[in-house]
This record gives structure tokens, sequence and C-alpha cells, in this order.
């Protein structure tokens, strides 16, 4: 029994070595088979794959004139176990232009495997990144005396001048966010963080080269293997061309100096951007190199807000501006005529005690005189109408298709801009309204601010611009955008399609012809310019402060070739600041240069200062 036992416990013994020697035949052969994992990990030690990194791509304005490409920047990299005991630091020091502190604390950062995951003391780690060329010079001239330490070449952009900044955007080292997002990046590497270098980053930034070295079993660097024929050569970046003017978007900065606000100018009939300025602005190179920090925290820590992308981050009170879009809405609901009449007793009184105000002139006018008089009574009572008109089951729907044909000119939702961060505006529905009164505490009277483009109604500058570009094109507009080509490859078709309002195109000629009147005898005579016939809206946004100034434009009337919208904030009524200097961003467009006779309004403009701080 006890024998029988025994061969048992042998047997089981027997069959669990030849188990164990069968699992371990199976993985050796899935390993050397089938698996690249240990050749990797071998590849790994043999060789150091250098990335090589591209030239990213050139931007131009819309007639070729190049506004951003790169200079040589460079990193200096250290081996750690290549440095001799006599290393002059003091030297070093001295030819890179830091501190003795800086060094070793940079010398801790490289060794820090907490902050340096890929630290080996065999192969090249970067110590100073973003050396100027002229630093690079001295050290060149030195490095022999630095055994241990090289350099390695990237690009920084650089800005032919310094302008367009919130246009452009700028480029900044990679966080940790990109790295998690997009395996194309690697620690130290840089990226588009605002603008259109943003935007178009994926066709910018070009393909990384590789260069592959041999290492020996210390891990030091021998040479090329293979005399390169297994590198892989980068590509650089696609360059851009944008629709940007050059010489409008300067001079259209030169006049927003000291003031805060937005110009937006768009060619109509293709939805390109011709001027695009947030004021205050900044010099785009100043967040270009090893300063780029500290600068950025100075910009950032403005009272006055640098960084707001005010033409599409800024939602503001359209004001009078809206008072187009008012009447088009009543046309096609078939609420006015062109010849409708209402009066205007020094405004509207929707109670018998509260009105909103209007200014003095002729009483009562008809659609097109509204509009070039900017009369507040007349809207207020257009919108009335409407709201409160038995043609709608309730005010409900009557909003909600009012609503419909504000969303259809752009308002509401965001334009699709090729800029990043967009804001969307603000334009009421019923479920607003019913959320704040109830279903049935509400009416025609209770949102009477919405005619002049007051209440809830809010836009962004570059909304205002596009609706402008709609009128000018008599129902229908293409998505604004500020790239014009990408080499290589094809817009996106999201800037040529037609958006078509659903307004038919016969009510824009009474609304056309109230921003000429506008322009010939109206609020905006002061935009006018011999030889060009010009259409045009003001407005006037209440603030908290002193009141925006808005004015929108487009010209000439019969084949129109620029829309604009200037935007002051606290500029008073529209007239005071922003039909000035349309006037003259008009005439510098359309004619090339400002008549010397009219000098004396652009020097009034650039020495006017409207910079009241807002809270942050």
């Amino acid at each position: 029994m006890l024998n029988l036992e025994n061969e048992r416990r042998k047997n089981t013994l027997v069959l669990l070595i030849i188990g164990m020697f069968v699992v371990y035949v199976l993985r050796l052969a899935t390993l050397q088979l089938f698996s690249n994992e240990y050749k990797t990990f071998a590849d790994s030690n043999a060789f150091f794959k250098k990335t090589i990194y591209p030239a990213r791509g050139l931007i131009y304005d819309r007639k070729g004139n190049l506004m951003v490409y790169n200079k040589p920047s460079y990193d200096v990299l250290v081996v750690m176990r290549e440095m001799t005991e006599d290393f002059d630091t003091l030297d070093f020091c001295n030819t890179v232009g830091i501190t003795r502190q800086d060094f070793q604390q940079r010398m801790l950062d490289v060794k820090d495997r907490n902050r340096n995951p890929g630290y080996s003391s065999y192969t090249p780690q970067v110590l100073l990144s973003q050396l100027p060329a002229n630093t690079y010079g001295v050290l060149q001239e030195k490095l022999f005396c630095f055994k241990g330490f090289t350099v390695r070449s990237r690009t920084l952009r650089e800005y032919i001048k310094p302008i367009a900044a919130h246009a452009l955007g700028y480029v900044a080292e990679v966080n940790q966010r990109d790295l998690d997002e997009d395996k194309y990046y690697v620690t130290g590497d840089y990226n588009g963080r605002s603008g259109i270098e943003k935007f178009y980053e994926e066709d910018l930034r070009g393909i990384k080269g590789v260069q592959v070295m041999l290492r020996d079993a210390h891990g030091r660097v021998k040479g090329r293997y293979d005399q390169g024929s297994h590198d892989i050569k980068a590509r650089p970046g696609k360059d851009l061309t944008l629709s940007i003017d050059l010489a409008l978007q300067e001079y259209a900065e030169k006049l927003m100096v000291n003031k805060r606000g937005a110009i937006v100018a768009i060619e109509p009939q293709t939805g390109e951007i011709l001027a695009y300025v947030s004021a205050p602005t900044y010099d785009p190179g100043l967040l270009v190199g090893r300063d780029r920090a500290k600068n950025y925290k100075l910009l950032e820590s403005s009272p006055y807000k640098i960084f707001l992308n005010r033409p599409i981050q800024s939602n503001y009170p359209p004001g009078s501006t809206i008072k187009p879009a008012q009447g088009l809405i009543l046309l096609q609901e078939g609420i006015i005529q062109p010849s409708t009449m209402f009066a205007c007793h020094g405004g509207y009184y929707y109670t018998a005690r509260h009105k909103v105000g209007c200014h003095a002139h002729a009483s009562p006018l008809a659609l097109a005189p509204a509009i070039a008089t900017s009369c507040n009574a007349y809207f207020c009572a257009g919108y009335r109408a409407m709201m409160d008109n038995n043609k709608y089951a309730n005010i409900q729907q009557s909003m909600d298709k009012w609503r419909d044909y504000m969303v259809g000119f752009g308002y509401g939702y965001k334009l699709g801009v090729d800029l990043p961060y967009e804001k969307r505006g603000m334009i009421p529905n019923s479920n607003y309204y019913n959320k704040w009164y109830g279903k049935k505490g509400w009416r025609g009277a209770t949102i009477i601010s919405n005619a002049i483009g007051q209440g809830e109604v809010l836009a962004t500058p570059i909304q205002i611009a596009n609706l402008c570009a709609t009128i000018a094109n008599k129902g229908w507009y293409v998505t604004p955008h500020i790239v014009k080509k990408v080499k290589g490859s094809a817009i996106d078709t999201l800037y040529t399609k037609k958006h078509i309002t659903g307004i038919n195109p016969a009510y824009y000629d009474p609304i056309i012809e109230g921003m000429r009147g506008s322009v010939l005898n109206g609020t905006s005579t002061g935009v006018a310019i011999p030889g060009i016939n010009i259409c045009g809206k003001t407005g006037t946004a209440q603030n908290a402060g002193a009141d925006h100034s808005i004015f929108m434009c487009f010209a000439p009337m019969e084949n129109p070739k620029i829309c604009l919208l200037v935007f002051v904030e606290n500029g008073g009524f529209g007239a005071a600041c922003g039909v000035p200097m349309a006037s003259l961003l008009l005439e510098k467009y359309l004619n090339g240069k400002v008549a010397d006779n009219r000098l004396w309004l652009e020097t009034m403009l650039l020495n006017k200062s409207i910079m009241q701080i807002v809270s942050r």
C-alpha cells in the first residue's frame, strides 16, 4: 500500500516537471518566433534614435507677404558620464549666460527621474533650451573645452511685424494633456497654443524625422547605424496663406492703440477675413524664446485682459446694428411692408409710464428712413407686433420663430471661424423666458429691449460683421475664415459653402437703402468718402460704464468688396468712434491710402485714449 502511494507521488512529480518544461518551451518559442518584445528591448539598448525636428510651416498674408517664419534656436545637451572632473563650471555659465546656481539646479533637474523619466547618464540630456543664435555662436567656438556637451538645432517663430497676435496665436511647450492626447509629442516638444497656430497645428507642425545612432554596451553613442540607411527624413510643415491684408491689419491696429475693442473686416463674397484686431494687443515676439514665461505672466496679469480674443470671445449687446436683421424678419413674416410707418414720440411707450427712448428725428417713418435715423420706436413697435400677433398660436411660437431667423443670420451659435475658443453669443428662446416668468407671465412688452439689441441678446463682434456681409450679399454668407490656402491641401468646404438665411432677397433692398441713407443724411454721415457709395449702420450698446461705440458698414454699395465692423468699448455713440475709424479703414483698403486732407481725422483718433479698466 505504501509502495503504491509512493508510486503515485512519483508520477505526479514527473508530470509536474514535464508540464513546467512544456510551458517553458512554449513561452520561449513564442518570444523568439512570434513576439517583438525582446527584440524591441534589445534594439533600444543597441540604438539611439535621434529625433530630427521639421521646420514649421511659414505664414503669408493674402498678397504673398511673409508674416511668420522660423529662426534657428539651439538646445544644449549633456552626457553626464562624459563630463570631466576639470570641467570649468564658471566659464560655461558665462558663455551661455546663466548663473552657477542656475546651472547646478538644472543639473539636478536633469538627474531627477520624476522630472526626466528618460534619464540615462550615457545618453544626451537637455540642459538648456532655446539658446539664441549669438550665444550659440560663442558656445560653438568653445565647445571643445566642455567635454560631454553638444548642441541640437531647433527652430523658433519669428515675426516680420509685431501685429495680428490674436489671429496668429503663439507656440509653447506641450503640457501633459497634449502628451496624453497625441502620441506625436514627447516632453520638450512645442505646439500651437492659440490662434491659427493651434487651429492648423497638424498642418503646420510637419512630420518628425529620425536618425538611428549605434550605441555600445555602455549606452554611449558611437555614430550612425548602417551609414544612415535606416534614417527617416523630416517633412516640413505646410505653409499657410492667410486672407489677412497686412497693410490693412497694421493700420487697424494702429488706430486701436490705447483703446479696447475689436475690428473685423470681411470680403463678403468669400467670407475671407481681411483684418482681425483684438485690442489691446501685444507683440507676438514676446512669447518666443527663453523670456516667454516671464513675458506671458506680465501680459496675463494686465487689467486690460490682453489675452481675451475679443472678436470671437467677447459677448456684447449688438445695439442698433441688429435693426437691419429685425427689419428683414418683420418683412419676411408679413408683419410690415417697406412702406409701413410707425410714429416716434421721443421713443416707444410700452406702458403708460415706461418707454424706450429715442433721439429727435422726423415722425412717422417708413422702414428705410427708420434704419437711416436708427429709430428705436419703429423697431420696438414692429417687434412687439410680431411677438403679440395672433398669427401665431402663442408668444412662445412667435418668439421661437424670431429666434430661428436670428440663428439663420449667424447669431446664437458659434459661426465656425477657423480659430479656437470661439464663443456662441446669446439669442434667447421661449424656454428661457418661460423659466423666468412662467409660460403666461410674459409678452412682447416684457422683452422689448431685444428689439434694439439690448436685453438678453448678446453677440460677438465677428457675428455682427457676418450680418453685415449677409446684407451685402442679399441673403447669404460664407463662414468667416482667416486661412485662404493650405499648401498642398484643399481648404475645408465649411469655408466655401454658402449659408442661406431664408429671407426673400428682395427684402434686402429697403434695408440697403436705409443703410445708404444713414451715410447720406442719417447717423453715419461721418463715414462718407468722396467717390465711394458706403452703406452703414451705427450702434450704441448700453453698458455699466460709458456706452460702447459700434459701427458696421460695407462698400461699395453696387459691388461690395469689404464689410467692416468697428467695436470700441466705452467709445460712446456709434458715430463718435466707430464711424470715423471705419471711414479711414475703408479709404485705406479701397483707395490704398488716406487722402492728405483727411489726415487730421487720423491724428485725432490716434491721440484718442479710452482704456477703462474692467474687473477680472
